[in-house]
């Protein structure tokens, strides 16, 4: 099953099913339909997190960074959100027209696509997220 983390410190968790797993609340493909990326106001709050470094100018640093990280990962679920949707309308449109879910060999150019701009990991990443676009229509 593919999940993707969420911190369990976020204030807006969504209703239904979560694994946990350490700090990580995991949320399913399924469960990613209409999650919209944070707002300004609600990534300004700060983890409260020991980052392990040696020094307070570190730390402050690697808090900086971790918030940055945040970010950028709730804008990627977003994306992911989008992606799922869009993946969705066609499919019901090939279907419509007496076509396949699936389409393979464009399954095939995405995973390709990936595996070109991030090697092996973007292999595994490119299945992940046509796992995630692939629904249930």
């Amino acid at each position: 099953m593919v999940v993707l983390s969420e911190r369990i410190t976020d204030t807006n968790r969504r209703p239904g099913p979560v694994s946990v797993r350490g700090a990580c609340r995991f949320r399913t493909g399924s469960e990613l339909r209409g999650t919209r990326p944070r707002s300004e106001t609600d990534m300004s709050t700060r983890h409260t997190v020991d980052t392990g470094a040696a020094s307070d100018h570190a730390a402050e640093l690697i808090s900086d960074a971790r918030e940055r990280i945040d970010a950028l990962d709730h804008r990627i679920i977003g994306l992911l959100a989008e992606r799922i949707t869009m993946s969705e309308q066609i499919q019901r449109a090939r279907i419509a027209s007496g076509g396949r879910r699936v389409h393979l060999s464009r399954e095939m150019e995405v995973i390709n696509h990936y595996s070109g701009a991030l090697g092996k990991p973007g292999t595994a990443l490119a299945m992940t997220v046509l796992e995630l676009c692939r629904g249930r229509a």
